[in-house]
């Protein structure tokens, strides 16, 4: 998942962003609330996590002019305002959920995927042929046997997994899987999608390109 962090505090951020980031998922970190909706008006995201406490402005007003312009992505906010009228407050302006400090690390990642799936909708178990995509615990299995994944490579089968039969964009996934400093290239995705296509070898699945729209994750023909 490609995810936003909103948060002022230097530790909590930095914490957050590497904790996420160890679990396979690409992170980009704002500040403030102006530096965050500029990311979010033009990146696309899988999540936010949204502190309230911003130096430059009240974070639900931003919550709310996102809403308002129709961006539906899920919306975790962090704050230490755990009052109930302020967590009233805060799923009123279009959050998802909203948690108190201090959290465990663990529960935000586990909410996270719980938000991301209930915004794709349906099953948490994805199969395709012999493939088998749990979203819950974000794990791949061919055969019932654990299919091994480097992080980007997997990010990419999540894309298209999510669900399947879905056309995903060149840019799309290269936006999902970029960091702000480090956009990935036509060649560095094609590269990924090969290694993928070899690994799903024999799954029953396959990665179909369409010329010029993307790629989509399919039942593999020769196999069925």
């Amino acid at each position: 998942m490609r995810i936003l962090v909103v948060e002022d505090d230097s530790v909590l951020r930095e914490m957050l962003s590497r904790s996420l980031a160890e679990a396979g998922h690409r992170v980009d970190i704002a500040s403030k609330l102006a530096d965050a909706e500029q990311l979010w008006q033009y990146q696309p995201f899988d999540a936010i996590l949204l502190d309230l406490n911003l130096p430059d402005g009240n974070a639900l007003d931003g919550l709310r002019r996102a809403r308002n312009r129709g961006d539906r992505t899920p919306v975790m906010v962090l704050t230490a305002r755990n009052r109930t009228d302020e967590r009233i407050a805060g799923l009123d302006a279009g959050a998802d959920d909203y948690l108190g400090k201090p959290f465990e690390l663990d529960e935000v990642e586990a909410r996270l995927r719980a938000l991301v799936r209930r915004a794709q909708g349906g099953t948490h178990i994805v199969e395709v042929g012999a493939l088998r995509f749990d979203r819950v615990t974000a794990r791949v299995f061919v055969n019932d046997a654990p299919l091994e994944l480097p992080a980007r490579e997997y990010e990419v089968l999540w894309e298209l997994a999510n669900p399947p039969g879905r056309v995903v964009s060149k840019r799309k996934l290269s936006d999902k899987l970029s960091n702000l400093d480090d956009a990935l290239g036509d060649n560095a995705l094609e590269a990924f999608i090969s290694r993928l296509r070899r690994k799903l070898a024999g799954s029953g699945a396959t990665i179909r390109t369409l010329r010029g729209l993307g790629y989509l994750l399919e039942p593999d023909a020769k196999q069925s």
